[in-house]
């Protein structure tokens, strides 16, 4: 690894988001438009022809005939080509840009210096972390709904290539293993259930990949739906699970047996310099591991001040930790079922609906389904997870999921947290495609930020709902202080699941699942806290700067019209919000 260069890609990184923030004056659309749109143009073909995993953004463009090349060779070209994308770019002078296109570029340079380095870093070498592998996202595909005969035939083929792929995955992950570049051991004990949900299947059609088959549109003609099935039980079983049962096997008897102990990103190959490059990912700015830590422990405070005020309205009669205890420990608190569970999400979601229009003048098109998170991946899996159609609400382990944290919880992952901020950004027109790539830092804290916005709206209706978003905010403010403390400080295991115990009011059970997962997925948990900050400060500002004219809705629109960006993007499109009078980016609405 040349740790000159990988640094360097991190600067570059920098170097955007820090810029992103400077003030131009207006330029028409000219030359400099057109060199920059023909650069991301042809990028983007060329990397929709890579077919890079997505994971769980959303996918409407059919079901594809084969699974991703992802060998050594393959990456290595991509390497080299975003490096030439690079060099393009820098040939750009942004100055020149029109307003539209100077937002495109700080977003998509930022894009580029980041997939750079995930390349360099050779990130493909550690294809999993403690709640999600590639095994898993690939089983993804076989859950979304399908109506054409092309989409079955193609997804077919993509079973048949299943061999090839897991091949590719392994060769990829040995090499990791030879530099030590792994998953820590800890967070990957157990996690192979998602592997032998499909090895230990009585027969094909009980696995997973079977799915869309199970499902098939009542107007195929009779002997089609036959023949599909029965090719899809033919590969399932000839194909498909005996590489289950070979990848299993390698995660048994080489994987997990050899992954370091150590569970710091700082010491992995070139630790420093690629900690640094996850800080710049997750949160789009430069900021360091000691400043995230410190900030962490600021926010703590607060939040727990906070939580003292709730604890004297409930006149509960003891300290912070009895109170924390009384909440995991209170039967009234917790579901007796799983439908209990989803029942009290759906009617969170609903409430807002009725609430809505009083923040929020645009909405999004696309309506979303609560439901479980799948079996295989329950047991590991974080509390929920939303986006664009689908909120999950994990019902495993009823007694670990409060139902007091579900407004919270709700307005995260449903609306107006990610099943509605990104099929928001999804929604605009003539935007480059590479603006629907996720930002974990705005859309993280835009969801965080929702969390607090509940309140507002008269979300809570009881202290304890209060408590619960409290609890919620404690836990993203904890994560500054964890991830740093694990991937920079030293930290072990234990200490980050004791902050977490005496911060929050988390579960045993969530407690080590969110640990491990921060353990193996590092600078991920600064994104949320980071992001709420950037957008609470923003409209503080306006709301200063505007006043009387300070009009909730149009703020709220003008952030979700501008969709995933980095946070300086972000301030300085506030920025032009204020110098504009507040106006909403929708007049019409």
């Amino acid at each position: 690894m040349d740790k000159k260069f990988s640094t360097a890609i991190a600067g570059a990184v920098m170097l955007v988001c820090l810029n992103a923030g400077a003030a131009a004056p207006a330029v028409k659309p000219g030359p400099a438009d057109a060199q920059f749109k023909a650069v991301y143009t042809q990028e983007w073909k060329w990397r929709l022809s890579q077919r890079q995993e997505d994971g769980e953004d959303d996918n409407d463009s059919g079901v594809s005939p084969s699974l991703p090349r992802i060998d050594a060779a393959t990456q290595n070209k991509r390497l080299a080509y975003w490096q030439g994308v690079m060099k393009k770019l820098d040939g750009i002078k942004e100055a020149s840009l029109s307003a539209p296109e100077r937002i495109n570029y700080q977003v998509y340079k930022a894009q580029i210096a980041a997939l750079i380095a995930a390349q360099q870093f050779r990130e493909y070498e550690k294809p999993l972390n403690a709640d999600t592998a590639f095994w898993s996202n690939m089983a993804g595909t076989a859950r979304r709904p399908m109506s054409k005969e092309k989409e079955f035939r193609d997804y077919l083929k993509q079973l048949a290539d299943v061999p090839r792929y897991f091949n590719e995955e392994i060769v990829n992950m040995r090499a990791g293993m030879a530099r030590g570049f792994t998953p820590p051991k800890v967070t990957l004990v157990g996690r192979d259930g998602s592997i032998t949900s499909v090895t230990e299947a009585k027969t094909p059609e009980d696995t997973v990949f079977y799915l869309p088959f199970k499902s098939m549109p009542a107007s195929m003609p009779a002997a089609q739906l036959q023949e599909l099935r029965a090719q899809a039980v033919k590969v399932i079983r000839d194909t498909v699970i005996p590489a289950h049962r070979s990848l299993l096997k390698f995660m048994r008897e080489e994987y997990v047996p050899a992954a370091r102990e150590e569970l710091a990103a700082e010491s992995l190959p070139d630790g420093k310099a690629y900690y640094q490059s996850k800080i710049v990912e997750f949160t789009t700015t430069s900021l360091t591991a000691d400043q995230i830590h410190n900030i962490g422990l600021e926010e703590m405070a607060k939040i727990r001040a906070e939580m003292q005020d709730v604890i004297k309205q409930v006149k509960f009669d003891g300290d912070l930790p009895a109170f924390l205890q009384f909440l995991r420990t209170d039967p009234r608190f917790y579901a007796k079922t799983p439908e209990e569970l989803l029942m009290r999400s759906a009617w969170v979601a609903k409430k807002f609906d009725g609430k809505v229009s009083q923040y929020f003048g645009y909405l999004p098109r696309r309506r979303f389904a609560v439901i479980p998170v799948p079996d295989d991946q329950a047991p590991f899996y974080t509390s929920g997870r939303g986006g664009p159609g689908v909120y999950l609400v994990n019902t495993y382990n009823l007694p670990s999921r409060a139902l007091y944290s579900m407004p919270a919880l709700t307005l995260h992952e449903s609306a107006p947290g990610h099943a509605f901020q990104m099929p928001i950004a999804m929604e605009q027109k003539g935007r480059p495609p590479f603006r629907n790539a996720y930002i974990s830092a705005y859309g993280e804290g835009w969801a965080l930020y929702s969390e607090r916005l509940g309140v507002e709206m008269g979300m809570y209706e009881t202290p304890y709902e209060i408590f619960g978003m409290l609890s919620y905010q404690a836990w993203r403010a904890s994560r500054l202080v964890v991830d740093t403390g694990l991937h920079s400080k030293g930290w072990t295991r234990k200490q980050a699941q004791d902050y977490l115990r005496e911060n929050t009011a988390l579960s045993n059970h969530e407690i080590e699942t969110e640990v491990d997962r921060y353990i193996s997925w590092p600078g991920q948990a600064l994104s949320y806290y980071l992001g709420e900050m950037s957008i609470i400060n923003a409209r503080k500002k306006a709301e200063k700067a505007l006043g009387q004219k300070f009009d909730i809705r149009a703020f709220h629109d003008t952030v979700l019209q501008l969709g995933s960006v980095p946070l300086p993007v972000l301030e300085a499109r506030i920025d032009q919000f204020i110098a504009e009078g507040g106006k909403s980016p929708y007049p019409d609405l």
